[in-house]
């Protein structure tokens, strides 16, 4: 059975998440509802990651094997053909024919995420649902020391959704830098993999050093308490996106 990788564009903002369910409306779900308009297949879409509800993708990346051969441009146009007539928002970037051993989520050797803070007093207009508004000046140039502490391999228990079921805490975080464009704060994470709800507590964690609440060695302790206790708030989903995900010779 042919093999296609998709990359994948979205606005998380309707939907509930990545991962198929019953009921609401899914990432997963409405590609695949796609596909079989296309080929009359029904399928299991593999993803990379498995984004929560209100979190957006750019460069998210999924699996599907399929019956029959079809030309790379065909799966990409036919998929967003339909997924445009159901008025979804979500973009198929990208459709490639692939070797069967790869798999989207188990061959990734790293995960890029972006976290947008729009950092005025006035709300979001053309951007609402797609950054978190924080009224409060914060201090881009404090929160990128303390994010610096938590580079490297650690125990993340700390940043750690109660529902993770990742069996050990234990990520090595590669980049989590920030910076100041305007009146927008950007905050990139990349890692192999990380856990449930990760970026999203840490970025709500060193918002606190931001604002003036913290100082950078609060979130080193933080970090050193392994307890989910010692977390600051866990920044909302609307300003968080799947930037991009990484292959071996991909």
């Amino acid at each position: 059975m042919p093999r296609y990788r998709l990359d994948i564009e979205y606005d998380g903002t309707v939907y509930a998440g990545w991962q198929r369910q019953d009921g609401p409306a899914t990432i997963q779900g409405v590609i695949e509802r796609a596909i079989r308009d296309f080929c009359g297949e029904e399928v299991t879409l593999r993803g990379a990651g498995r984004t929560d509800a209100g979190v957006h993708a750019t460069g998210q990346v999924a699996h599907v094997d399929l019956l029959k051969t079809w030309r790379d441009d065909t799966v990409r146009d036919a998929l967003n053909a339909h997924l445009q007539m159901a008025g979804e928002a979500v973009a198929i970037l990208a459709a490639r024919a692939v070797a069967d051993d790869f798999d989207a989520r188990f061959s990734a050797i790293g995960r890029r995420y972006l976290y947008r803070i729009l950092n005025r007093r006035a709300p979001a207009a053309l951007e609402r649902n797609r950054v978190w508004v924080v009224q409060k000046k914060l201090d881009a140039d404090a929160m990128d020391e303390a994010a610096q502490l938590l580079l490297g391999r650690h125990d993340f228990s700390t940043f750690r959704s109660g529902q993770c079921q990742a069996s050990s805490p234990v990520r090595t975080l590669d980049r989590f830098d920030v910076r100041r464009v305007g009146d927008e704060i950007e905050i990139h994470a990349a890692a192999r993999s990380f856990l449930h709800n990760q970026v999203r507590s840490m970025v709500g964690t060193i918002k606190r050093v931001g604002e003036g609440a913290w100082r950078p060695s609060d979130v080193k302790a933080a970090l050193e308490a392994r307890n989910r206790a010692a977390c600051g708030s866990v920044a909302p989903a609307c300003g968080l996106y799947l930037t991009g995900v990484d292959y071996a010779g991909m």
